[in-house]
């Protein structure tokens, strides 16, 4: 392996000259051409490593990106991903990765390039999508590198933080319905959706998880609901979202009573709230049918007329509030771990970080006050 100078006249008789770094490996010559010597030297002393370690590609029979998220997608899939999660990272894949950088070889990336890529994807992408498309592109390089087609990680460490400025907290009658509104909503909603509605607003369950619940998991003797399975975008029934999803929450009389009303006048079927043949009703048909009609007739509607809450989320939202702030009530505010475990959220942190600003909070200048006059009392 050796880093050697080329020399040559052009057809106007000027110099030219370029650095060669030649080396063999398993028998084959490879050859790459550089204009500075600093940086064939630099090209040489990588190869020399990665050559003894036996995890040298030559860029010649390197794959593309666009190769590397074939065999990533293929491989996501073979490990039961979920999917919907699979449709998101083809979207990632396809609209994103291979049209900014699908042609480039995996051999000629390096950290510089990859922070170059993630430098577009916040230029021209929302920082929340621009954060998911590169989290996607950093997994791409991951599973090529434990397939032995890059020799190293150059993604490792690339990030996208949040934008901490611009990120808004939840706040009740704009992200949360409140108390009111929840009493308008269920009293304006009509059958089949006023049961779905009320377990939603007092279970906080996903809209998943109400679609794939059962009779079967709800204990109407006990007052408690069980999440033991979810219906996808596309009706098909599989676990809830992670470990922690799988939870039992308790309900009270009202719940429960509205819950055994809608079952003695429903159709018999499996799923508490089933679509056409018992099928999961759809996202979309939950909304247009029950949700947003709801909003309607209580007069929940924005400026344009539009339902003031488009996602089922916020009853979701309001449930976790509700539970956070039931002392106002007359009840006992739970512990940020019960909530947390009510939701179903994978820690304590995502629980803390979303919902920790609604929990009510003393009157801190007077335990202040109370705190200095017991401390100056010692000292006196």
């Amino acid at each position: 392996m050796a880093v050697r100078k080329r020399t040559w006249k052009t057809k106007a008789g000027l110099t030219q000259e370029a650095w060669i770094v030649d080396y063999i490996v398993n028998g084959q010559r490879h050859i790459k051409t550089f204009a500075r010597k600093k940086d064939a030297d630099r090209h040489h002393a990588d190869v020399t490593v990665d050559v003894a370690k036996g995890i040298h590609t030559p860029e010649s029979r390197s794959l593309t990106v666009a190769q590397a998220a074939a065999q990533w997608l293929e491989y996501i899939e073979l490990e039961g991903r979920e999917r919907s999660t699979v449709a998101q990272y083809r979207i990632h894949v396809n609209r994103h990765i291979l049209p900014r950088i699908g042609t480039a070889k995996l051999a000629t990336l390096t950290t510089p390039t990859v922070n170059r890529f993630r430098d577009i994807l916040v230029a021209e992408l929302s920082r929340a999508m621009a954060r998911k498309v590169l989290v996607s592109f950093a997994a791409i390089i991951k599973d090529a590198r434990r397939r032995g087609t890059i020799a190293h990680n150059p993604a490792e460490g690339v990030v996208i933080g949040t934008d901490k400025r611009a990120a808004r907290k939840l706040e009740a009658g704009r992200d949360i319905p409140t108390p009111d509104e929840i009493c308008r909503l269920l009293a304006a909603a009509s059958a089949p959706w006023r049961a779905l509605l009320v377990v939603a607003a007092f279970t906080g369950l996903r809209a998943s998880e109400l679609r794939g619940l059962r009779w079967s998991d709800i204990d109407l003797k006990a007052g408690v609901v069980h999440v033991r399975q979810r219906a996808d975008q596309w009706g098909e029934i599989g676990r809830p979202k992670t470990a922690t999803s799988e939870r039992s929450i308790p309900i009270g009389p009202f719940a429960m009573n509205t819950l055994k009303e809608w079952k003695l006048a429903s159709a018999k079927s499996e799923l508490a709230f089933p679509g056409k043949e018992g099928r999961p009703i759809t996202h979309k048909h939950m909304l247009h049918f029950g949700y947003w009609p709801a909003q309607h007739a209580a007069g929940l509607i924005d400026d344009k007329g539009a339902p003031k809450y488009s996602g089922v989320h916020a009853l979701r939202h309001f449930f976790a509030s509700w539970c956070i702030n039931r002392r106002r009530d007359g009840g006992l505010e739970l512990p940020i771990k019960t909530v947390q475990q009510r939701l179903g959220h994978s820690t304590i942190v995502m629980t803390a970080d979303t919902y920790g600003h609604l929990f009510p909070r003393g009157d801190e200048s007077a335990e202040l006050a109370e705190a200095e006059q017991a401390l100056l009392t010692v000292v006196e």
